[in-house]
């Protein structure tokens, strides 16, 4: 029975570690907060390992920290986060965008195109959702077709910061119509199945990234956060 009852503890930390990642990224646990374990085990009528369990995998992202006699915290993003966030990931999808390019099938690459416009529409009319979703679904079809599996792993374990840096800055209009235009040149780079092309506009894509969010955190003042 033993091997059972193990399974079902492992499927139970994976949904909370989720949970608790997505309440964060979308500031529903703000940073800085005290996670109040009692409260937590309570709402979700659950016992102390599972949540352990995925409080470790969170401080392992980075998305939380634990402190001596203290408790456990939601993390603070910095500008240092998001300097290294982005010089990762655009060394590892201009490694997978090359590849991308020649396997991408061009019915998915048209998809992609008409999506990423009809976004750009609604962020206009106040609606972001369809944009962050446009946005994420080109870069991980991106790197799935990179068909590189290492590469695939190490992209996976900034996700979650990849998308609670979205939540900070990227619904300014200048994201919105910056990051359309270089969507675009990036699905027409791979319609042309010009892989080096694509790299590098990919690549000049999210140093862009990196500059508009780090100037919205500042601009915010998350950055002088106690």
């Amino acid at each position: 029975m033993a091997p059972d009852v193990e399974i079902v503890t492992d499927k139970l930390s994976e949904q909370i570690y989720r949970l608790l990642r997505n309440r964060i990224v979308h500031g529903r646990l703000e940073p800085g907060q005290r996670i109040d374990l009692p409260a937590m085990i309570a709402e979700l009528g659950i016992s102390k390992t599972p949540l352990r369990e995925a409080l470790a995998r969170l401080e392992i992202d980075g998305l939380v920290s634990t402190k001596p006699r203290s408790g456990t915290f939601v993390a603070r993003l910095t500008t240092k986060d998001i300097r290294e966030v982005c010089d990762l990931r655009r060394g590892i999808e201009w490694a997978a965008a090359a590849d991308a390019a020649r396997n991408i099938p061009e019915d998915l690459l048209h998809e992609l195109r008409a999506e990423i416009t009809e976004a750009e529409r609604k962020a206009e009319d106040g609606d972001y959702e369809p944009f962050f979703e446009s946005d994420q679904r080109l870069h991980q079809t991106i790197m799935t077709y990179s068909r590189n599996e290492r590469l695939i792993r190490v992209r996976d374990s900034v996700e979650a910061y990849v998308q609670w840096m979205r939540v900070v800055g990227a619904t300014g209009t200048h994201r919105i119509s910056g990051s359309t235009r270089r969507h675009l040149e990036i699905v027409d780079a791979m319609l042309a199945r010009k892989p080096a092309a694509t790299a590098s506009k990919l690549a000049v894509h999210i140093e862009e990234v990196k500059i508009w969010t780090i100037e919205d955190f500042e601009k915010l003042g998350l950055d002088k956060r106690p």
